[in-house]
């Protein structure tokens, strides 16, 4: 077991289904969460809360189950992982904040399409706080604004479901080096523009982004103790 699943193997805290627990864990190893995101969802019983996970990672591209090596045009020196989420290729590096969202779907009625909406929802509303108008896609999942006069990424989501328990989650453009989105299709789309919310003038640290996102997605999947 991983040194990060070591401190986050669930427990059976609570019967009450709503309750959603936030772990700030800072910057991680992009491969160990992954493990420890998987031991945690093989660890799970019926009563163990869900949780989201909040991090940032060194430079890395991760490929999706259906991903393409072809839409890696130019890595560079930067590492390229196949990942067993839903999705294409994409990048993650410091400046973005990734909110991993280890959810019981069963337990809450959701199918995976309700769910994929209610996190793209969820981003929405924390842009909207912003003053960012934001919206999704249903043929391509993520958070797309208008920027500079075209439409670009500012978040990507992708998902596994295993046992009923979703983990992956949605990963947010902050204040970071975008440079490396030029090596890739973004999510599998030639000359798709990606920016992040440094570029519309809203300075956040990824730990502040990404409580500040958690709160919004904890009130999604739990309406009533928002």
């Amino acid at each position: 077991m991983s040194a990060i699943a070591a401190t986050l193997t669930p427990r059976a805290r609570s019967t009450r289904a709503a309750r959603v627990k936030v772990e700030p864990l800072g910057r991680t190893d992009y491969l160990a969460c992954w493990r420890s995101m998987q031991d945690f969802t093989d660890a799970r019983e019926d009563v163990t809360p869900d949780e989201i996970w909040l991090t940032e990672h060194d430079p890395i591209y991760t490929l999706g189950l259906a991903g393409r090596r072809d839409h890696v045009r130019a890595p560079g020196g930067i590492a390229v992982l196949k990942v067993d989420r839903g999705g294409q290729v994409t990048y993650h590096g410091p400046g973005q904040v990734v909110a991993y969202t280890l959810v019981d779907l069963r337990r809450r009625g959701l199918g995976i399409r309700a769910f994929v909406r209610l996190l793209e929802g969820a981003v929405i509303a924390w842009l909207a706080a912003h003053r960012i108008d934001a919206y999704g896609k249903v043929d391509a999942p993520g958070v797309y604004v208008q920027s500079q006069g075209r439409e670009a990424k500012i978040a990507a989501l992708g998902l596994k479901v295993r046992r009923g328990c979703t983990y992956h989650g949605v990963a947010v453009n902050i204040d970071m080096d975008l440079g490396p989105f030029d090596g890739i299709d973004p999510c599998g789309y030639p000359g798709l523009a990606v920016t992040q919310l440094a570029d519309f003038g809203v300075r956040r640290s990824v730990e502040t982004a990404g409580m500040e996102l958690a709160a919004h997605l904890r009130a999604a999947l739990d309406p009533a103790a928002a």
